[in-house]
């Protein structure tokens, strides 16, 4: 099944009753072309990954951040409108994290009528526990929350994880590994776990954060801030961050030219053997004639 987005589709999008997720939204040209251009995104990215092929329910994962926010309204506005033809269950792992108002997410989903799961596990502490001072915690931090989150998606029936991983995202991990891996890696949109049991999808690679943050402006969404990864300053994605918004600001549009890139490797003109087979490369001999 294709989503591909359509000028027609796109027009009637906005005829069509909204979702009560979206009752106090703006209904300013401004923000329409931008929850437009979202929806397209999305619906190109789910298509492009072949997201849909053999899926059936969906585990969204809800950190309380714009970009999960987004995610998931985006999600439920196309199966609103009858495009996304999968289950959605929203899912808020509580890492045990101080201050962290436990409240916002289950009153908030509550009141739209979302299928969720709030499930609580103090991984925090383990996190403090195990790195040392000043040691960069979102690496150990991501690997305790994923595992969890593949065992709630187990536990619900559902065939994929889904994840708020934007454009940034993925540039960002791309030059990370780059420079400090020395491999050209970065998020895919869609994976397997290493148990080979579930989809891991990321329907957002296409969308650009700066886009994320005003439509979560936009929307009012009830954002919870991170007291332990967005605690410590230095860390090498903020780098690559800045970094790239430098590049964006100097020549317009690189980060889009740059997600290209990633969709149109070719391996002949790279230089790892394990890809393209140099050994069988052969010249064709000339003759005078020619």
């Amino acid at each position: 099944m294709t989503l591909a987005f359509t000028e027609a589709e796109d027009d009637s999008a906005e005829a069509a009753p909204r979702h009560p997720l979206f009752a106090d939204a703006p209904s300013s040209v401004s923000f329409n072309k931008l929850r437009k251009r979202l929806l397209r995104q999305v619906r190109q990215a789910i298509d492009d990954f072949s997201m849909l092929k053999g899926q059936k329910r969906w585990l969204v994962a809800l950190s309380g951040g714009k970009d999960s926010y987004g995610l998931l309204a985006l999600l439920m506005d196309l199966q609103w409108r009858g495009l996304l033809p999968v289950e959605l269950v929203a899912c808020n792992l509580d890492q045990g994290q101080p201050n962290f108002p436990k409240h916002v997410l289950p009153e908030y989903l509550a009141s739209l009528g979302v299928p969720h799961r709030i499930e609580y596990r103090d991984t925090y502490s383990v996190v403090k526990e195990k790195m040392p001072a000043g040691a960069t915690y979102c690496s150990l931090c991501s690997r305790l929350r994923r595992g969890n989150l593949y065992r709630i998606a187990r536990e619900e029936g559902c065939d994929a994880l889904v994840l708020g991983h934007h454009r940034e995202d993925i540039l960002e991990t791309f030059f990370m590994n780059l420079f400090h891996g020395g491999r050209l890696a970065t998020m895919p949109p869609k994976l397997v776990n290493d148990e080979g049991d579930l989809m891991v999808l990321r329907p957002l690679a296409y969308a650009a954060e700066e886009d994320l943050a005003r439509f979560a402006v936009a929307m009012r969404f009830p954002i919870i801030p991170c007291d332990l990864c967005g605690s410590q300053d230095g860390l090498q994605r903020n780098a690559m961050k800045a970094m790239l918004a430098d590049i964006e600001a100097r020549m317009p549009g690189r980060k889009d030219a740059i997600l290209r890139a990633l969709g149109h490797a070719k391996p002949s003109h790279l230089l790892d053997p394990g890809l393209f087979d140099f050994s069988s490369l052969e010249t064709v001999k000339r003759n005078d004639d020619d």
